[in-house]
């Protein structure tokens, strides 16, 4: 009896497992986080690295190496996610390069995605990261660059300056942190996102938004 139960139990398991892994790979940005570990399979990312992760602000930046020469930078943005996409891929794609300082940008996305996501929401959100970064790698520098203002996202705006605020107040709190703001470098003198800096599509940056974004991260990156 005892060796028949402890069959069932065994198949149950694999099944378990099975599901599980089918889950994963039916995650969203599961491919995106594939072709990471491939690349980092033909070219190891260097050590002690500064790592930028994130939305598609940072995916985009194809050469972001390029803005900060004198830093080893990896780029994990991945385009399209929101915190909780980070937050689910965290080990994969932050933990397992032991950086020595995250740079993130995210949370516009979190927005965009639903009208039930409020600033609350979104500041919980990066919470949760925070820790787990922190927890993950208790001596890395952690620096949240600010949720910009797009002018196809004009609605948000209210939004993003309060999530923006109290996140500011929370990394006040802790050590080893930054608040980057580039959200006020983005507006116009009358108070609407510059349309200059973006592409058309008014939501993603052309080189003169980068070029405000590199002027605003670089006194804040770690030697």
């Amino acid at each position: 009896m005892r060796s028949f139960f402890f069959k069932i139990s065994v198949a149950l398991f694999f099944v378990v497992c099975l599901n599980l892994a089918n889950a994963q790979q039916h995650a969203p940005f599961y491919n995106d986080i594939q072709d990471f570990k491939r690349q980092d399979s033909i070219y190891p990312p260097p050590k002690e690295a500064i790592l930028f992760v994130g939305s598609s602000s940072f995916t985009k930046w194809k050469d972001v190496q390029d803005y900060f020469p004198k830093y080893k930078i990896i780029n994990r943005g991945f385009g399209g996610s929101s915190l909780p996409d980070v937050i689910r891929y965290a080990n994969d794609i932050i933990i397992a390069y032991h950086p020595k300082q995250v740079v993130i940008y995210c949370g516009d996305n979190d927005f965009a995605s639903s009208n039930t996501v409020t600033e609350d929401t979104v500041v919980e959100r990066f919470k949760k990261l925070f820790w787990i970064i922190r927890n993950g790698l208790p001596d890395a520098g952690i620096a949240f660059v600010s949720v910009k203002p797009s002018p196809s996202r004009a609605r948000f705006l209210q939004k993003e300056e309060v999530a923006n605020k109290n996140i500011k107040t929370f990394l006040a709190s802790q050590k080893n942190t930054a608040f980057i703001d580039v959200y006020h470098l983005m507006l116009g003198d009358n108070g609407k996102p510059i349309p200059s800096i973006f592409l058309s599509d008014s939501l993603h940056m052309n080189a003169s938004g980068y070029a405000i974004w590199k002027k605003a991260i670089e006194p804040y990156l770690e030697k």
